[in-house]
C-alpha cells in the first residue's frame, strides 16, 4: 500500500508578511504577575514529572495536565506521536504540512495556556488508520519508538500516562499505536543497548509507572465501569486555583479551545471533576499518582539547604513586594549551584533564574527593524534592559552569540530606570534558514526527516538569532538569553510581535500548486520574483520535464530593495496523452540557483508561520471532457476546489448570502455545496428549502462530505438518507463500479478502474450507511477485512433535477492533481437534468 503527500503551499500573498502575530519563541517578554512569582515560588520545591502521550494534537487532556501542572506543580509534558498533517481543517485551506504547522502551534498555544510542555515524534499523519498494525507499515515503528524514548531520556518523566489503551478497541490505529509505543518505550528508555547513540546527549532512565487515563466511555456502560471502578486510581481534578482565579476545568476549556482547526471550542466546568487511571506497568499506585516517588529535594544529593531556602522565601513572600525575596533566592541559587551535575540541578537553575528576573521585574528585550534578513546582512538592533526593583543589578556583558560579537558595559540598572541602545549584528553566511526542522528535507509517506537528534521531539526550531544578558544580581551572576524579535506599532492592535528569520536572499513562488492541462492549449504560469535583501540581479526560468515546453526559456530581474518584487509569466505547451509531472521555478543570482517559495501562514489565534517550500508545482496533461460551464459554489469548512476546478477551465462563483435566491441559483449548471458546508454554515437552514427547489426545477446539486453531529438541517437531503463514520482510509482499496450504465460514469467521460489510480490519503469518509431506494449507488470500495461501503456517491432524481451525496475526497484529490478525480467530478458536474434519470436503469435499493 502507498501514500502520497500533497504539500499544499497555502495562501502565497505575500502582502501577508506585513501582518504580524506573536511567535511562540518571539513572545512579548514574559510579565509574570506577583500571584504567578508565588505559584513558581511554590514549584521550585517540586521535584516531579510527568509524560502525558497520545497520538494526535487535541488528543491529550488538558485538564488533567492543567492540574498537574498548576495544582500538584509535576513538570508535565504532552507527547504528540504526530503533529495532526492529516487531519481536516475548519478554518481554512491548508491540509497536510500546512495544516501540520497550525496544529504544532495551536498545541503549543494550548501549552502556554495549561502550563505544560509540548513534545513529537518524526511521524507523519498520514491520515486515518483503523488499526495499528496498517499504521506501523506506514510509520517506522522503531524510529519513532526511538523518538518516544529519546524524549523520555531527555524529559525523565516519574510517571507516564497514555490517552489511549493498548489493547485493540475500534479506535483510530494512530491511537492505539502510541500506546504500544509509549509501553515499549517505557521499558527501552531504561535499556543502554536500546538507541545508545542517544546516549551521547542523554541518559537512561526508567520511569516509575505507566497508566491508562481511561474513563466510562471505554467500559461501554455505568454498569459495566462500575465493576471495574475499585481497580482505578481516582483524582479529583476539579478544584479550584486562587492564584490562577480559574478551576481546572475552566484552564482546560480554554487550553482545548485553541485546537479551532479542529472545532473543539470548549465551555469551562466548576466543581468536582474525577479523572481515571488504570496501572499498565511498573509499581502499581494504590491510591496517589506519585505513591512511592520522592518529589522532595532530597532526591538530589545535597539539596536540603536549596530547599530550605526556597522555602523561606515561600513563607516570607510579600506579593506587594515580591523583589523582597530575591536575596532568599540569591542565596538558594548559590547553593544549588555547588550541587553536582545532575537533570534536576539543571532543570531547577532555569526556573531559579526565571522566578528571580519575574519577581524583580527584570525586563530584557532586543528586537530587529525588520521581521527578516538574509544570511551576510547586517540587522539593526534595538536593546532595551531595565530594572524594576531595588535590588542592585549590573548589566556587564551582551553577546551576540549568532554574530559573535560582544558588547561590554557594566552599567548600573537602576530602579525603573530603562536602558536603551542601537546595536548592528551582521548574520554570519552561515545561517540556516528559518524553514520548520522538520520540513528542511523531504521524508516519507509515514515519516518526517530530521537529521540532528538534539532536535527530535522539539515542538519547533530553535530561535534564529539569540542575545545574552551577562548579569550581576546582588552580587551574583546570571546569564539571561532572549530571541532577537521584531515588534512593530499597530494602530489598531497596538504593540505587535513576531519571530525574527532568517530567509532566501530571493523567493519564486508560483502561483498555483497544480496546472492542469485538459487540452492542449497552453498556460500562463505566473510566477512571482520577491527580493529577500537589497540588489539582488539575475534570471528566472521554469524547469521542466521532456516533452513540456517553456516560452520564453528565461526572464532577467533587478530589484533594488528588499522587498521588491517582480510578476513574470511564462506559457507552458503541454505534451500530447495524458502524463502527470512536475516543474520547478530556479531563480540564479552569480551562479547560484535558488528554488525556495515563501508561504506565510496567518490566524489571529497562532503565531504567523514563514516557510520555504520548494518552488515546485505539479503539472497534468488530461484527457477530459466537460459539460456545463458555470458552477456556483457554497464554501463550507474551507477548501481549494473551487481553485481546481477554475484549472480546467469552470467559471466558478462562490456564493454569498444575497446570491441565493432561486432566480439567481438558475444561471448555473451546478452548486456545489464544500467540506462540512451543513455542518458550519449556520445559514444554510435558511437556504436549504431554495436549494431543493433549485433541483426540482432542473438543477443539480452536488453535496460533499459532513459528519452526522452539529448539522444546521435535520435533513441535508430531499430522501431519507443517514450520514456514518463509515470511511475507506484505504486510498488505493478497491473500487467497484455498481451502476456501468449510469449516465454519471459515462458522460462526457467514460470512467474505468484507472480513473481510480493514483488518490492520495484516503478513498473517502463518513459515507452514509442507510438511505432510502430513492438514490443509486454508483460506486462500491472498502478497506481490508471490512463490508463493502457502498453510500460514497448516491445520487437521486428530484424532479427534473439531480441531488448527488458524495463521501469521496475530492477535497484532497483535486488539489494533489488526481486525473481520474477530475474526469469524474467533471461528470458530476456535467449531470444535466436530462442525464440524471438513472439511465434506463431500475433505482437501486441498496441500503446497508
Amino acid at each position: 500500500m502507498t501514500r502520497h503527500t500533497d504539500y499544499r503551499h497555502s495562501i502565497l500573498l505575500l502582502l501577508a508578511m506585513l501582518l504580524a502575530v506573536p511567535a511562540a519563541w518571539a513572545q512579548a517578554p514574559a510579565k509574570p504577575s506577583s500571584a504567578k512569582v508565588l505559584q513558581d515560588l511554590k514549584k521550585l520545591n517540586v521535584l516531579g514529572s510527568v509524560l502525558y502521550v497520545a497520538a494526535h494534537p487535541d488528543d491529550e487532556n488538558t485538564r488533567l495536565i492543567a492540574y498537574l501542572s498548576n495544582e500538584k506543580l509535576y513538570n508535565t509534558g504532552y507527547l504528540s506521536v504526530t503533529r495532526g498533517d492529516g487531519g481536516q481543517n475548519l478554518i481554512g485551506p491548508q491540509i497536510r504540512e500546512g495544516l501540520g504547522i497550525i496544529r504544532t502551534q495551536e498545541l503549543l498555544q494550548a501549552r502556554r495556556t495549561d502550563g505544560g510542555q509540548q513534545f513529537f515524534t518524526r511521524a507523519n499523519d498520514f491520515g486515518f488508520s483503523k488499526d495499528p498494525q496498517e499504521t506501523f507499515t506506514i510509520w517506522d515503528k522503531e524510529q519513532v519508538l526511538a523518538d518516544m524514548v529519546y524524549v523520555i531520556r531527555k524529559f525523565r518523566p516519574d510517571v507516564m500516562v497514555t490517552r489511549f489503551s493498548p489493547e485493540p478497541s475500534g479506535t483510530h490505529g494512530h491511537h492505539t499505536g502510541s500506546a504500544i509505543l509509549a509501553s515499549e518505550a517505557f521499558e527501552a528508555a531504561a535499556d543502554p543497548k536500546r538507541f545508545p547513540e542517544q546516549l551521547k546527549h542523554v541518559e537512561v532512565w526508567q520511569p516509575k509507572r505507566l497508566l491508562w487515563n481511561t474513563g466510562i466511555w471505554s467500559f461501554g456502560s455505568q454498569a459495566e465501569f462500575d465493576k471495574y471502578v475499585k481497580e482505578l486510581l481516582t483524582m479529583d481534578v476539579g478544584v479550584y486555583n486562587p492564584l490562577l482565579g480559574k478551576s481546572y476545568g475552566e484552564i482546560a476549556a480554554e487550553s482545548r479551545s485553541m485546537h479551532k482547526s479542529q472545532g473543539f471550542g470548549s465551555t469551562g466546568s466548576r466543581g468536582a471533576a474525577l479523572e481515571y487511571l488504570k496501572h499498565t506497568k511498573g509499581a502499581r499506585a494504590e491510591k496517589k499518582l506519585f505513591e512511592g516517588i520522592n518529589t522532595s529535594w532530597s532526591r538530589v544529593k545535597g539539596g536540603e539547604k536549596v530547599e530550605k531556602l526556597i522555602q523561606k522565601a515561600i513563607d516570607t513572600y510579600n506579593p506587594a513586594v515580591p523583589a523582597a525575596v530575591v536575596p532568599t533566592l540569591i542565596a538558594a541559587k548559590k547553593e544549588l549551584d555547588k550541587l553536582p551535575e545532575g537533570y534536576w540541578k539543571r532543570v531547577k537553575q532555569e526556573e531559579l533564574q526565571d522566578v528571580i528576573q519575574a519577581a524583580m521585574g527584570l525586563y530584557l528585550e532586543v528586537t530587529a527593524d525588520d521581521f527578516a534578513a538574509a544570511p551576510g546582512q547586517p540587522v539593526k538592533l534595538q536593546v532595551e534592559a531595565i530594572n524594576r526593583s531595588a535590588v542592585p543589578v549590573t548589566l556587564q556583558r551582551i553577546s551576540y552569540g549568532f554574530a559573535s560579537k560582544d558588547t561590554t558595559l557594566n552599567k548600573q540598572l537602576q530602579n525603573n530606570e530603562p536602558l536603551q541602545y542601537d546595536a548592528t549584528a551582521t548574520l554570519p553566511q552561515s545561517m540556516t534558514y528559518s524553514q520548520p526542522y522538520w520540513l528542511r528535507k523531504p521524508g516519507t509517506v509515514g515519516m518526517f526527516a530530521v537529521e540532528n537528534q538534539q532536535e527530535v521531539g522539539m515542538p519547533e526550531n530553535a530561535p534564529a538569532a539569540q542575545v545574552t544578558f551577562s548579569l550581576q544580581v546582588a552580587g551574583q551572576p546570571l546569564q539571561v538569553s532572549v530571541p532577537v524579535v521584531y515588534k512593530r506599532t499597530d494602530p489598531v492592535e497596538g504593540e505587535v510581535y513576531r519571530p525574527f528569520v532568517v530567509t532566501p536572499p530571493v523567493f519564486v513562488n508560483i502561483s498555483e500548486s497544480v496546472y492542469m492541462f485538459a487540452s492542449q492549449e497552453p498556460k500562463q504560469v505566473q510566477v512571482l520574483v520577491k527580493s529577500g535583501k537589497d540588489n539582488i540581479a539575475g534570471n528566472v526560468k521554469l524547469q521542466l520535464p521532456q516533452g513540456w515546453r517553456a516560452e520564453p526559456a528565461s526572464i532577467p530581474f533587478n530589484l533594488k530593495n528588499k522587498g521588491a518584487e517582480l510578476p513574470v509569466a511564462f506559457t507552458v505547451y503541454p505534451p500530447q496523452g495524458q502524463q502527470e509531472t512536475t516543474l520547478q521555478a530556479v531563480a540564479t543570482i552569480d551562479g547560484k540557483n535558488y528554488t525556495q517559495g515563501l508561504n506565510v501562514i496567518n490566524y489571529s489565534h497562532i503565531p504567523a508561520q514563514v516557510t520555504f517550500p520548494d518552488a515546485t508545482a505539479k503539472i497534468v496533461k488530461l484527457d477530459l471532457q466537460k459539460k456545463g460551464q458555470k458552477v456556483g459554489y457554497v464554501m463550507g469548512a474551507g477548501d481549494d476546489i473551487p481553485i481546481s476546478l477554475q484549472q480546467i477551465g469552470y467559471d466558478v462563483t462562490q456564493l454569498k448570502e444575497e446570491d441565493m435566491r432561486l432566480s439567481n441559483l438558475q444561471q448555473f449548471d451546478a452548486i456545489i455545496m464544500g467540506v462540512r458546508a451543513y455542518n458550519t454554515v449556520d445559514r444554510l437552514k435558511f437556504y436549504q428549502p431554495t436549494l431543493l427547489q433549485y433541483v426540482e426545477n432542473g438543477g443539480n446539486l452536488i453535496v460533499q462530505y459532513n459528519t452526522n453531529h452539529s448539522l444546521v438541517v435535520p435533513d441535508i437531503a430531499p430522501y431519507p438518507l443517514s450520514l456514518s463514520r463509515d470511511r475507506v482510509a484505504v486510498e488505493d482499496a478497491e473500487v467497484r463500479i455498481l451502476q456501468p450504465n449510469h449516465p454519471v460514469l459515462n458522460t462526457p467521460n467514460k470512467i474505468t478502474q484507472k480513473d481510480f489510480e493514483g488518490w492520495v490519503q484516503e478513498r473517502g469518509l463518513y459515507f452514509p450507511n442507510k438511505w432510502s431506494d430513492d438514490y443509486q449507488a454508483i460506486l462500491s470500495s472498502n478497506d481490508p477485512g471490512e463490508p463493502a461501503r457502498d453510500g460514497g456517491l448516491l445520487i437521486a432524481p428530484y424532479g427534473k433535477g439531480n441531488y448527488i451525496y458524495t463521501g469521496y475526497s475530492w477535497f484532497r484529490e483535486l488539489p494533489a492533481g488526481v486525473a481520474g478525480a477530475y474526469r469524474l467530478f467533471a461528470n458530476l458536474i456535467s449531470l444535466g437534468s436530462n442525464a440524471g434519470r438513472a439511465g434506463g436503469e431500475a433505482k437501486s435499493s441498496t441500503n446497508n
